[in-house]
C-alpha cells in the first residue's frame, strides 16, 4: 500500500509561493488518511460477522437436524459395553429349517472376587463352596488371603446361584453381566452345532466365540451385529433330526455296537436334512478333547460321518457296475463269470463265505454282492477311468460338507494304484472315506446322475453339479439298487409303501497304529427311497456291531445296519411328507347291469 506523506514538499513549497497556508494542506491529508482507515475497519467487521453468521447458522442446522432425528426415532437401549477395549456380544441365532431355534443366547452373569474389599474372607469361602460344590476352600482361602486383587470365582451362573451368592452379603464378591451360548434340545445335533466358548472377556462383557461345527465355520457371520436380527438357517429338520437320534441310539444299543451314525441327505439339493454320531455329548456343558489313547473313536467329540475315514466295503460295487454301464461295457443283463480261481499277482481274491456264484448277470453281481464280479468288471475299466470316476464323485477330498471337522475328514488312496487296487477298490477295499462322502455318490444315482455338494444351509430347488453319469446309467444302477433289498443282501431293508433301494459293507476295522481287528468290522447300509421316485439318500453305518441270530454271532450289514435303516425309514418318511405307495387290491369280480 503506498502512503501518503501528510506534508509533501513539493505541495508545501508551491503553496509558500502563492501565499497560502501550509498547514491546510496536512489537515486535509489527514482527514484522507482517517476516512480511509475507517473504510478497511468497516469491511473487516463486516467480514467478520458474515463469517460468524454461518458458522452459527451451520450449528443450529446440525442441531436441528439431530433433534429431530430424536423426535422421530424409536427409543433403543444401549448394549452393554467395557470399560477400554470394546468386546463384541449379542452373537446370531441358529435354527433348522423350519425357523425352530438350535443355538440362541441367554443373559447370565459371572462372578468375581476382590479380597481387599472382603470382609471376611474365610466365611465366604465356605458359603461359595456350599453354593459351588466343585469349588475348593483350601484354595479360595489362599487366595482370599493372599495378595491377590482379583480373580473369577465363575464365569457363568445360574439365577438361582446369583441370588445365593448376593445372599452372603460380602462386598468383596461382585457380579459382572455375561452372555452366554444355549443349545435348547440339549444333544441333538451336537456335531452339527460343535459348541462355543469365551473369547475376550471382561468383568462387564464377554466375547462369545464357536469352537467347533457349524459355530466355528460361521462364526464371523455370526458375531457380526448386522447379522443380529439374521438366523443362520441350516438344512436340518428339528423333528426328523430327533427321531434318526432315538432310533440310531436304540439300534446301536441292541446291535451292540460302539458307535453309529447316520446321514439323511436330499438327493437333489445336497441338503443334509438329519447327520448323527453317537456317542454324542450336550454341547451346553462340551467336554475336553481327550489327552490320551490312540483311538480317536473313543471320544464323543469324535464326528463319525465325516471324521470317521474308514473301508465302507461292497456299498462301493456300485459304482464300478454303474461306470461299466456308463462305459458301454456291459448292461444290467451282461453275463459275468464269476467262478474261482481269481488272482491278482500272488493275491487270490475270493468271496464271502467261499461262495461260487458261476456265471450271473451284472445285476446279480451287485445283488449276491459278488468280489469277484465286480473285480472283472474293475479290470475292463481300468485304473485311470476308474480313479477318473470316483475323483468326480468326490472320493479323493475332504466333503464340502459345512463344518470344521469335514475338513480332517481326507480320503485314504493307494500311494499306488496298480491292478490290485483297481480290483480291490471296486468293492470297497483299498480307499477309505466317511459316510458323508458316500452319501454324495449315492446321490448322484439318485438324481438321475448329477454331484451334488452336500450342504447344511438351507437350499431352495435342485443344486445339480456336473454329471458323472446318463440317466439311463443313474436308473439301471437304482434297479440293482432295489433288487439287492428284494432279493438279495439286505432283505431286512425293505420299507412296506416306500420301496428301498440299496446295499450292504461290512468291511474289517483297521487298528489305529495300522493293521486288522480279526473280530470287529464297520458294517454299513446305503439306500435310496421311494426307489419309484428317489428323493432321499440315507447312510448307517455301526462300528463293531455283533448280534446273535438263529444261534449264530453275527456282524455283517444285512444282520445289524439293515434292520436300523429299515426302521428309520418307516420312522422318518411320514415326517418328511413321503406318502406310502400301497399296491392297489384286486377288484371284486363284480358286473354291474341296469335295472
Amino acid at each position: 500500500m503506498t502512503r501518503t506523506p501528510l506534508r509533501p514538499l513539493a505541495r508545501i513549497l508551491d503553496a509558500r509561493a502563492k501565499g497560502e497556508n501550509p498547514k491546510t494542506i496536512e489537515r486535509e491529508n489527514i482527514r484522507k488518511r482517517h476516512e480511509d482507515m475507517k473504510d478497511r475497519a468497516r469491511a473487516r467487521a463486516e467480514g467478520r460477522l458474515l463469517v460468524l453468521g454461518l458458522f452459527f447458522f451451520c450449528a443450529f442446522s446440525v442441531v436441528g437436524f439431530r433433534m429431530g432425528v430424536l423426535a422421530t426415532s424409536e427409543a433403543q437401549e444401549p448394549l452393554a459395553s467395557a470399560p477400554g477395549a470394546t468386546i463384541a456380544m449379542q452373537r446370531a441365532n441358529i435354527v433348522d429349517r423350519e425357523g425352530r431355534i438350535l443355538a440362541t443366547n441367554l443373559d447370565t452373569y459371572s462372578v468375581y472376587a476382590q479380597p481387599p474389599l472382603m470382609i471376611d474372607p474365610i466365611a465366604a469361602a465356605d458359603q461359595l463352596v456350599a453354593i459351588f460344590p466343585d469349588l475348593e476352600k483350601e484354595r479360595l482361602v489362599k487366595d482370599f488371603t493372599g495378595k491377590r486383587k482379583f480373580l473369577w470365582i465363575k464365569k457363568r451362573i445360574s439365577p438361582e446361584q446369583k441370588q445365593a451368592v448376593h445372599d452372603i452379603g460380602d462386598p468383596g464378591i461382585l457380579f459382572g453381566p455375561r452372555e452366554m451360548r444355549l443349545y435348547p434340545n440339549g444333544r441333538l445335533a451336537a456335531h452339527i452345532l460343535g459348541g462355543s466358548g469365551f473369547g475376550r472377556e471382561g468383568v462387564s462383557a464377554a466375547e462369545v466365540i464357536g469352537v467347533a461345527g457349524v459355530e466355528k465355520q460361521f462364526d464371523d457371520y455370526l458375531r457380526d451385529p448386522a447379522n443380529g436380527n439374521k438366523p443362520l438357517q441350516l438344512s436340518l429338520d428339528l423333528t426328523v433330526q430327533a427321531a434318526v437320534e432315538q432310533v440310531l441310539y436304540g439300534g446301536m444299543r441292541i446291535m451292540n455296537a460302539k458307535g453309529a451314525s447316520a446321514v439323511l441327505m436330499n438327493a437333489h439339493t445336497g441338503e443334509v436334512v438329519s447327520a448323527a454320531s453317537l456317542p454324542s455329548f450336550d454341547p451346553n456343558d462340551r467336554p475336553r478333547p481327550p489327552t490320551s489313547g490312540f483311538d480317536p473313536s473313543d471320544s464323543p467329540l469324535f464326528n463319525r460321518y465325516v471324521q470317521g475315514v474308514y473301508e465302507l466295503g461292497s456299498v462301493f460295487k456300485i459304482f464300478t457296475a454303474a461306470q461299466a454301464v456308463q462305459l458301454g461295457l456291459v448292461n444290467s443283463n451282461t453275463i459275468i463269470d464269476t467262478s474261482g480261481p481269481m488272482k491278482i499277482g500272488r493275491f487270490p481274491i475270493g468271496e464271502f463265505n467261499g461262495k461260487n456264484y458261476g456265471e450271473i448277470s451284472v445285476a446279480d453281481v451287485i445283488v449276491h454282492s459278488s468280489n469277484r464280479g465286480t473285480g472283472r468288471l474293475a479290470l475292463q475299466i481300468g485304473a485311470k477311468r476308474q480313479q477318473d470316476f470316483l475323483n468326480a464323485l468326490g472320493m479323493f477330498d475332504p466333503t464340502p460338507f459345512e463344518i470344521v471337522e469335514a475338513k480332517g475328514g481326507q480320503p485314504l488312496k493307494p500311494k499306488k494304484w496298480g491292478e490290485l487296487s483297481t480290483v480291490t477298490i471296486s468293492y470297497g477295499h483299498g480307499l477309505s472315506t466317511s459316510p458323508m462322502h458316500l452319501a454324495a455318490g449315492y446321490a448322484a444315482i439318485a438324481n438321475g446322475g448329477h454331484y451334488v455338494s452336500p450342504t447344511i444351509l438351507r437350499r431352495n430347488g435342485p443344486q445339480y453339479g456336473p454329471r458323472v453319469m446318463s440317466e439311463i446309467t443313474a436308473k439301471q444302477a437304482q434297479n440293482m439298487l432295489r433288487k439287492v433289498v428284494t432279493d438279495g443282501t439286505a432283505s431286512f431293508g425293505d420299507v412296506k409303501g416306500y420301496d428301498v433301494a440299496g446295499k450292504t459293507g461290512t468291511a474289517d476295522k483297521p487298528k489305529p497304529r495300522g493293521g486288522y481287528y480279526d473280530d470287529k468290522v464297520i458294517a454299513t447300509f446305503a439306500t435310496i427311497f421311494p426307489a419309484y421316485d428317489p428323493k432321499y439318500v440315507l447312510i448307517v453305518t455301526l462300528d463293531e456291531p455283533s448280534i446273535v441270530a438263529y444261534g449264530e454271532k453275527r456282524r455283517t450289514a444285512g444282520w445289524t445296519a439293515v434292520p436300523v435303516a429299515a426302521e428309520l425309514i418307516g420312522r422318518v418318511a411320514p415326517l418328511l411328507g413321503l406318502r406310502p405307495r400301497l399296491e392297489p387290491e384286486a377288484r371284486a369280480a363284480i358286473t354291474l347291469t341296469s335295472n
